[in-house]
């Protein structure tokens, strides 16, 4: 079943630098993300991949403009799912993937309990990303793909209009990687939304991605994979 999330989003990046004192991280990006597009970011360490994500984010200050168009209005705020590229927290910790999940997703406090309600909320969505298996887990023995499906579980929840994915694939096995980008292309079938995702397994994501984006403070070049998967199949 397809959830639609809008007739028509985007987004429209025009102009955006980046400065960081009197260093130029990110210079002149022009990029148009259409509905239901999985674009791939690729590029060299300190290329200013993760930079683009938090500008997007609002997190960073930039100059610049972002459009978005959600459900034909350029007025609407976008709902914005992120998978950090990293996630600090101590291996030791008792706290466990339900745990986690709800502190995330909830501003109850996760010493009251998770409540009846919400642990229902919690099962039937690690069941909709089938990881209910996890649920009593303790985040810290959690495999690098375990952990990235909890993560883009928690991004998805609500259901956003855009995807940003941090280095996704870093520290998940290469059959994990192939479930893992499987995954992202039937989420982004199911539910329609548009999909950034920083990455450096250029070769791998080539196979997924509508799109992939050089990016070198400025972006190289832009390759439309669509047509080769069209002519590839003629």
């Amino acid at each position: 079943m397809k959830h639609n999330t809008c007739s028509h989003c985007c987004l429209k990046i025009e102009n955006l630098f980046v400065h960081y004192g009197d260093d130029v991280i990110l210079e002149d990006i022009h990029l148009h993300v259409n509905c239901n597009e999985f674009i791939a970011v690729t590029g060299p360490n300190g290329a200013g991949k993760t930079t683009l994500l938090k500008a997007i984010l609002n997190e960073i200050p930039y100059t610049g403009t972002l459009h978005y168009r959600i459900q034909g209005s350029l007025h609407k705020k976008p709902i914005i799912g992120y998978v950090p590229q990293k996630l600090y927290f101590d291996l030791d910790s008792p706290v466990s993937v339900a745990d986690f999940v709800g502190i995330s997703i909830s501003r109850r406090p996760i010493w009251l309990g998770l409540g009846q309600r919400l642990n229902q909320h919690i099962q039937d969505m690690l069941t909709k990303f089938d990881i209910l298996p996890l649920i009593n887990k303790r985040i810290g023995d959690l495999s690098g793909g375990e952990l990235q499906k909890v993560l883009l579980a928690i991004a998805m929840t609500p259901t956003p209009n855009l995807l940003l994915l941090d280095e996704p694939d870093a520290g998940v096995d290469a059959r994990g990687l192939l479930r893992f980008y499987q995954h992202i292309i039937d989420i982004k079938k199911e539910y329609d939304i548009s999909i950034i995702m920083v990455t450096h397994d250029l070769e791998g994501v080539s196979a997924y991605a509508d799109h992939v984006v050089s990016l070198n403070k400025r972006i190289l070049s832009k390759k439309d994979l669509r047509i080769k998967k069209e002519f590839s199949h003629v």
